[in-house]
């Protein structure tokens, strides 16, 4: 609903019986907010309330005024989907006007929308999938391995450019083992972007390791080869390089590999391309996830393509990635009994599994495209409004996983919690950009290099920025009504205290 649409509803209650019948039937929302002469919410009027007037004769020049009335119920802008849903529950009506402190009418909550919940980024599977998950069960093949594994890891590799590919449990396990691929031990430095997931990072505690963060820049929100010069010459005054440095691929888009990768060179650290979020895009004609030493892939159910859960990690370097499936595998010897010489994990991807992802990879190219057509879609809708999107700088090419975009102008946290709850209460999920890791509790400790002294970029974006619905599977119809809620949601952020 747009904003004039919602003004629509809102009538002085000198509105007439006959008036108030032909702007329901007009509007076709069910519901009109009769205000008082100073704004606030004096009633609600439905069809119910008109039909019963007509059935006691009252004639239809009567001011809706002077109909029975009760006190009208309704939510705040505070309150969340949940007190929504009780109070419709509670009294069995079908909409509840938000109003603000004023008592004035800004809004209002559908029932119908509660059952068209539209998520961030949910699944997307189609018909390629279903082959190879039932060839999986014909075969028998549903354990850990199996053809499916094979063909998977072969077609990420190519599709990708590298020579390479072992197919795991999760994006964070992936992690996990090219930490311990690269040489990770307790007590080495890992240098990490913070302005990510936190399984970006957690894999190095698990190797006993201290993370130092690194800030974005603001081109692409990716890291920031300055801040990044900094920590090095840091750490070598303090002869503590880095044993690698996980440079993180965001929300879609491809970090600076121009800038960031000579400096990884100069001082001989080799780089784990985190493309978890980045499957699909491009950098200068090259594929994401070619450019690290060691790369990974994360498929979970939110992802561009999705496996439900999965990982997968890349490399030109055959002997890496073989040993990554041992130690994928509990790290058995070849031997006709178990026989283990080094701690393993259980991180191998299953047959099936693998199976859908083959499916999904399929249509990788496809969902691109859609996505990128929801961002564009978005940016068209809402031009003019006070926000600035994720750049894409020239020579990348994003996916465009989520779409995103930053307020500008002061007061923007309250502003991007003030959107998120508007479109919460219409059941569309929302989100802020990643806090940073060096803003979390966990990593109070951990050192962090910003972008500029006085400049925390990371920081920034988390503050001013939000996350909208961007999955592939979106109808048109869907991406509408996102809008037509964002747009009533930004209207007063034109003018911020």
């Amino acid at each position: 609903m747009t904003g004039n649409e919602f003004r629509a509803l809102c009538v002085p209650a000198t509105i007439t019986v006959h008036d108030a019948l032909q702007l329901l039937d007009r509007t076709a929302k069910g519901i009109l907010l009769v205000t008082h002469e100073d704004g606030r919410l004096r009633r609600t009027l439905t069809d119910g309330d008109l039909r019963r007037a007509a059935l006691v004769h009252v004639a239809e020049t009567t001011p809706v005024a002077q109909l029975p009335e009760k006190p009208p119920i309704t939510i705040g802008e505070e309150a969340g989907l949940p007190a929504a849903v009780a109070l419709l529950d509670k009294h069995e009506i079908d909409h509840v006007p938000v109003v603000d402190k004023a008592g004035r009418p800004v809004d209002i909550v559908h029932r119908r929308e509660l059952s068209q919940r539209i998520w961030l980024s949910s699944p997307h599977l189609g018909d390629e999938e279903t082959a190879f998950v039932e060839d999986a069960f014909r075969s028998n093949w549903i354990a850990p391995l199996g053809p499916h594994v094979d063909g998977f890891e072969r077609e990420v590799a190519a599709y990708v450019g590298v020579q390479h590919a072992a197919a795991l449990s999760s994006g964070t396990a992936a992690i996990h083992l090219a930490l311990l691929l690269l040489g990770v031990k307790p007590g080495d430095t890992v240098f990490c972007s913070s302005l990510t997931f936190v399984g970006s990072c957690n894999p190095i505690l698990y190797c006993g390791a201290k993370p130092v963060f690194i800030d974005s820049e603001p081109g692409s929100w990716n890291m920031s080869p300055q801040a990044l010069e900094r920590a090095f010459e840091w750490a070598k005054r303090e002869n503590r390089l880095p044993r690698c440095v996980i440079l993180v691929n965001l929300y879609g888009q491809s970090a600076d590999m121009d800038a960031l990768l000579p400096l990884c060179e100069r001082y001989g650290v080799p780089v784990l391309e985190d493309a978890a979020e980045s499957l699909g895009a491009r950098y200068k004609g090259r594929a994401s996830g070619s450019f690290g030493r060691v790369a990974i892939f994360s498929f979970n159910g939110n992802k561009i393509i999705t496996t439900s859960g999965g990982g997968m990690l890349v490399a030109d370097d055959g002997d890496l990635v073989a040993r990554a499936r041992k130690l994928s595998t509990q790290a058995r010897e070849p031997a006709a009994h178990y026989e283990h010489t080094e701690v393993g994990f259980n991180y191998r991807m299953s047959n099936v599994l693998a199976g859908i992802g083959r499916g999904q990879l399929r249509v990788l190219d496809q969902r691109v495209e859609r996505r990128r057509h929801v961002f564009e879609t978005y940016r068209r809708e809402l031009a003019g409004l006070p926000l600035a999107w994720m750049p894409e700088p020239a020579g990348s090419r994003s996916t465009r996983w989520l779409t995103c975009f930053t307020f500008e102008g002061g007061n923007a946290a309250a502003r991007r919690d003030g959107v998120m709850r508007a479109l919460e209460r219409h059941s569309i999920e929302a989100r802020p950009v990643w806090k940073p890791m060096h803003l979390q509790p966990l990593f109070a400790r951990a050192a962090y290099f910003a972008h500029r002294d006085g400049e925390d970029v990371a920081g920034r974006l988390f503050e001013s920025g939000v996350c909208l619905p961007s999955g592939s599977n979106m109808s048109d119809e869907q991406l509408a009504r996102v809008i037509d809620h964002l747009r009533r949601a930004l209207e007063p952020a034109k003018a911020p205290e």
